[in-house]
């Protein structure tokens, strides 16, 4: 089993994922509201794959306007996906 993500690691990965479009944000944010808690490792490294990608590539990916490409095409980088695509929207809490 894949280890959860430490604390400090978990930080990290926080400010690593601040983006500049607002709409990548909500996305994320949510995900990390919903799933903070039992990131993974593996998870952790498909979302900093992710974070590699420029902010217009990620939105798309994220509105599933298009797939995950050449070296995301992973199955961690699906999931990952899934589960950002798949956070409860704001005005649930």
């Amino acid at each position: 089993m894949d280890a959860l993500l430490d604390p400090r690691d978990l930080g990290r990965l926080r400010w690593r994922c601040r983006r500049g479009l607002l709409e990548n944000d909500l996305f994320i944010e949510r995900f990390f509201r919903d799933h903070e808690a039992t990131i993974t490792t593996v998870q952790a490294q498909a979302l900093m794959a992710l974070m590699d990608l420029p902010d217009n590539d990620l939105l798309d990916l994220l509105l599933a306007r298009t797939g995950p490409q050449a070296g995301l095409d992973k199955p961690e980088v699906h999931q990952v996906l899934a589960l950002l695509r798949r956070a409860r929207p704001a005005d649930d809490d």
